[in-house]
């Protein structure tokens, strides 16, 4: 999925299941149909599939903020 098509059908407050696929000190990347968010300050396996909400989108920097729930 490209970054304007992930865009366009998703908003704040929505629940995707995604694959964690690094750590990093400040939180884990989340992969999700191609393009990857940050679950800040949460440490979670590498390789598991997590279910997490979008808490913000930053289309200028292509970016999109995650919490596991």
């Amino acid at each position: 999925m490209s970054w304007s098509n992930f865009e366009s059908k998703h908003k704040v407050g929505d629940v995707i299941d995604g694959v964690v696929t690094g750590t990093v000190p400040f939180g884990s990347w989340v992969e999700y149909a191609g393009v990857t968010g940050l679950a800040y300050e949460q440490t979670l396996p590498v390789g598991t599939t997590v279910t997490v909400r979008i808490l913000a989108i930053d289309p200028q920097r292509e970016r999109f903020s995650l919490e596991q729930v």
